[in-house]
């Protein structure tokens, strides 16, 4: 309970504060209002008519992060679910080397992974000079300029270790004697498969793409790194500007308190996935 007080409770109040609190008129810094009685909604009330209002200018963005996440959740799961159903069925050394194969590369800091897919996708890039074949055909893609494609792809890269790992925890848990019986019973493979394994790896994979969905959320270094283009701004994007922004920190809370609030919904479907789960095994 302590844990939850400080590390959940504690900083959603801070963000509220913040949220519905005052601006500094002067230095235009935030003033976090503790007393909820004192509560002013004006900055949420102003980034909610910037989404849904008239003009609708951060509407655009929301939308873009919904698709971007969504398909990027997605291409993660159809990647990982594979590689960590093979990895899981290893035995040995060959489990822990193929386990190192896939988190070797995010030990390296996660700037460094899309600088390198800049150098990658640049003009003179290694990617052009593949489909140019070395220089034989006059093929110059412009990958870095606002391409949603791209933008998803370093998303896929970035975060489908998260995917991989919590998918291997629980495929690795699977008792054998279950599949088994499903064979003795007479299903073949894909039967087995969808009618056993699936059903049962549910909760694992609500629990992958939660822990894949809510880093891309507020993501904003692939964007910057990969497009720095308004044709695939983020919400992570609007989020970062308006820190950056002075007076504007109180909005900056704001959309964090939407992303949160879009959040809970899915948080709560795993909550009681698990629970049906557990009422199961009981």
């Amino acid at each position: 309970m302590l844990w939850l007080l400080a590390f959940v409770v504690g900083p959603v109040y801070v963000v509220l504060a913040i949220v519905f609190g005052r601006t500094d008129p002067i230095f235009r810094t935030a003033v976090p209002v503790w007393n909820p009685l004192q509560w002013d909604p004006t900055q949420f009330n102003y980034v909610l008519s910037r989404i849904a209002g008239p003009d609708g200018v951060y509407g655009p963005a929301l939308l873009r992060t919904a698709l971007f996440v969504l398909t990027a959740s997605v291409l993660c799961l159809l990647i990982a679910f594979p590689v960590a159903y093979y990895t899981a069925r290893l035995s040995g050394k060959w489990r822990g080397l193929l386990l190192v194969a896939i988190i070797a590369p995010f030990w390296i800091s996660y700037m460094m992974r899309m600088l390198a897919w800049v150098n990658l996708l640049q003009d003179d890039g290694l990617v052009n000079r593949v489909l140019s074949l070395g220089g034989v055909f006059d093929v110059r893609v412009q990958w870095l300029t606002g391409q949603p494609v791209v933008v998803v792809l370093g998303l896929v890269y970035g975060y489908v270790a998260y995917m991989i790992l919590p998918l291997y925890a629980g495929l690795d848990r699977l008792p054998q004697s279950t599949l088994e019986a499903a064979r003795d019973l007479g299903a073949g493979r894909f039967a087995s498969f969808w009618r056993v394994t699936l059903p049962m790896c549910r909760p694992t994979i609500v629990a992958a793409v939660l822990l894949t969905c809510l880093p891309m959320l507020g993501d904003y270094f692939t964007t910057d790194m990969l497009s720095a283009s308004p044709n695939t701004t983020m919400v992570g994007n609007l989020i970062n500007d308006s820190v950056q922004s002075p007076g504007q920190t109180g909005q900056a809370g704001a959309f964090v308190l939407l992303v949160l609030l879009v959040t809970v919904l899915p948080m709560f479907y795993y909550v009681r996935v698990t629970s049906r789960g557990d009422e199961v095994k009981t």
